[in-house]
């Protein structure tokens, strides 16, 4: 599949081919389609006395080649002119010495978390500027631990998507558009200064004809063309990155395009926006501390979410004296039991609560708001990061090993004894910290570093669990910066697993076993029929799927071969030794003829034997690097 020649879609080859080459992966550009879009660099070479110096992307590789391995003999590399930063507001080619894809301990951004200060935030401030879809790209990378580095994750979980807001006409006409219905109509009051503009849309306050106070969401104009757009440039990226060999078979990046694919779509659909909300209204109604904003139906369209108005502050902008009036470690506590019941009962919870889309409500509650993104966990996973949590919790590392192998999907170059090695290290670590020290969420995400570095490929679950539980830290600190969450997590643990206990016995699980039962009881007594006939008139047979015993026994058969062959032979040598001491008139070269002859065909028959051993060696050894080549070639689904 080669890259498209639209015309819409070579702006972004060049912006794409930039942030590579930028970054340090120039290796991905020279020598491919990419290469013909990408733009000159300009940097400011200190060795020329300041002359600004324009570079192709062949160009640029070789340079970063020579600086690292400069580095590595202890010079000061050729690009870097005696370590001069180049002068403000010129844009330079050089980036962290991002490791190559499928070495060991490296990810796509780099082996290592110590990289340039300023990158990461630099790579954000990059992504923001590209528009709506990179944003949103930016984002989608911070729950991707095996991807980057943890100095990008942390940048690119602060990037957020604010931007100035569009004009109040073009508001006035999406929601005659959206409602069918002009705005004086359908609001007896309707602010026109939004309260929060954001990438996709802006939310302004508005008052029903019934009285109720609302927040209205109205999608940002372009919105629905311009994303599509990029996201198929960045499913041709991605297919064209799936084919650069290793890289592609490590990260799957097709598979990686896809699933933002469907984030996205979902999340300019507000309907689904609004059945998130209300699905997890539901899922929370036990805990009286916790808000959801309800949506209004009627109100609510593709392009436009109406929803109840939430009264009250974030949690970023309390002050000490604010944080005084409040019941704080209740909140914080109530707050992480929701989060833990979310992800281990529910599988539904809320993926995006940063600080600033949690609200501390007038009456002293928590309001969860923007369910745009939100994530879902399978059954089967929930189990796993119940035992992960627990084990983390009690200390036992190498059981929290076991379990992140038993979650991670195997790569050719997996080492299982290094994961079970390293969680034992992290849990150990772990102990006796608290909040301000290591989080759970932290400790998550580097689990999943640490499995994907050693050769296992993760959900992508567990990094955005681990991203929401580093967001729930950060909010429980803004809350009360002595609340523990560990502890709050041992404490809501038994809880927790009596809750799943009980949600295997649900109804509908009762109901299926029992129909399971009923089908046995059917089919018993003909299948037990059938087997009491086949003993009596013995048919009986017992398959096992063990070894392959003619191959075995051709085995050893070729081994007791090569062994009579060896024991003729040296027999031959011995008695041809012998014969020699005999004088015969029949002589060769002057020596008894018959010894002679004994001799000749020991020796060819040793010729021949080890020839067959080194040609039958040689084979094998062919096939089976063949073999690990394929298997190592072979795509691994996440």
């Amino acid at each position: 599949m080669a890259l498209s020649l639209k015309p819409g879609h070579l702006s972004r080859y060049r912006d794409i081919a930039r942030l590579l080459l930028k970054y340090g992966r120039g290796d991905l550009v020279k020598g491919s389609e990419l290469e013909n879009y990408a733009p000159e660099t300009e940097r400011i070479d200190s060795k020329t006395n300041g002359v600004t110096v324009h570079e192709r992307p062949g160009e640029i590789l070789e340079r970063q080649r020579a600086a690292e391995q400069d580095k590595a003999e202890g010079g000061s590399g050729s690009g870097g002119g005696g370590g001069k930063a180049p002068p403000k507001g010129k844009e330079t080619a050089t980036g962290p010495a991002l490791g190559k894809a499928g070495e060991p301990g490296k990810r796509l951004g780099g082996g290592r978390d110590s990289v340039a200060k300023d990158k990461p935030a630099e790579f954000a401030d990059d992504l923001e500027r590209m528009g709506v879809t990179y944003v949103k790209v930016g984002q989608f990378l911070s729950t991707r631990s095996d991807v980057l580095p943890t100095p990008y994750l942390d940048a690119l979980s602060r990037l957020q998507d604010r931007v100035a807001p569009f004009p109040y006409e073009d508001v006035e006409r999406i929601i005659d558009e959206e409602l069918g219905v002009r705005i004086s109509k359908a609001f007896a009051a309707f602010e026109r200064e939004p309260v929060a503009s954001a990438s996709t849309g802006q939310v302004h306050r508005a008052q029903l004809h019934s009285g109720m106070v609302v927040a209205v969401k109205v999608q940002r104009p372009g919105v629905e063309e311009e994303i599509p757009r990029d996201l198929d440039v960045l499913a041709e990226i991605a297919a064209f990155l799936d084919r650069r060999g290793e890289l592609g078979i490590r990260y799957d990046f097709s598979a990686m395009a896809q699933e933002l694919k469907k984030t996205l779509l979902r999340e300019i659909d507000y309907r689904q926006e609004s059945r998130n909300l209300v699905t997890l209204g539901q899922n929370l109604a036990e805990f009286h501390r916790i808000v959801v904003p309800t949506p209004v139906d009627d109100y609510t369209t593709q392009r436009v979410l109406t929803m109840e108005f939430v009264h009250g502050r974030k949690v970023t902008s309390l002050g000490p004296l604010a944080k005084l009036e409040i019941d704080a470690d209740p909140l914080a506590d109530e707050m992480c039991h929701a989060y833990l019941k979310q992800m281990l009962i529910d599988g539904f919870f809320h993926a995006d609560p940063h600080p600033g889309n949690i609200f501390l409500t007038d009456d002293g509650r928590i309001a969860m708001i923007d369910l745009g993104m939100v994530g879902q966990i399978p059954p089967a996973l929930q189990e796993n990061l119940l035992k992960f949590i627990v084990a983390t919790s009690e200390g036992r590392g190498e059981d929290a090993g076991d379990i992140m192998i038993r979650i991670g999907t195997p790569l050719p170059n997996a080492d299982p004894a290094a994961v079970r090695t390293c969680m034992t290290e992290m849990v150990i670590g772990f102990q006796g910290l608290r909040l301000r020290d290591l989080a759970l969420g932290r400790l998550l995400f580097d689990a999943v570093r640490a499995s994907a570095e050693r050769g296992y490929r993760m959900p992508r679950e567990m990094t955005m669990i681990g991203k929401t539980l580093l967001n729930i830290d950060e909010v429980a600190r803004r809350l009360n910066p002595d609340f523990d969450p560990n502890a709050s997590i041992r404490k809501h643990a038994a809880a927790i697993t009596n809750q799943r206990m009980m949600a295997d016995f649900s109804p509908g699980k009762l109901m299926s076993g029992l129909l399971e039962m009923k089908k046995l009881a059917e089919t018993l007594p003909r299948r037990l029929n059938q087997v009491i006939e086949a003993v009596a008139e013995n048919r009986l047979r017992v398959k096992v799927d063990a070894i392959d015993e003619v191959m075995l026994l051709e085995g050893m058969q070729k081994i007791a071969n090569r062994i009579t062959v060896g024991v003729m032979i040296a027999a031959m040598i011995i008695g041809a030794a012998m014969l020699m001491r005999i004088d015969t008139h029949f002589k060769i070269l002057g020596y008894p003829g018959l010894a002679i002859l004994f001799f000749l065909v020991a020796a060819l028959a040793a010729i021949f034997l080890m020839g067959d051993i080194m040609i039958h060696d040689y084979k094998s050894a062919k096939d089976k690097k063949k073999a690990l080549k394929l298997q190592k070639n072979k795509p691994v689904t996440g």
